[in-house]
């Protein structure tokens, strides 16, 4: 997932150079989207690996 925010990082600055200025608003918007999504999911998963880790 985070290669995917890596991906849209890249055609944001590629775009931003070549001065097309919606396309590489767009592509950081989306990227924003997907960096806060993965950090949720991560902190989910961490969550419930400490509950499943403490069950004995």
């Amino acid at each position: 997932m985070l290669s995917w925010v890596v991906t849209f990082l890249v055609i944001a600055l590629i775009a931003g150079i070549l001065g097309f200025g919606g396309i590489a608003g767009a592509s950081i918007e989306i990227a924003k989207i997907i960096f806060f999504i993965a950090i949720v999911l991560f902190l989910v998963s961490a969550v419930v690996g400490l509950a499943r880790g403490r069950r004995i």
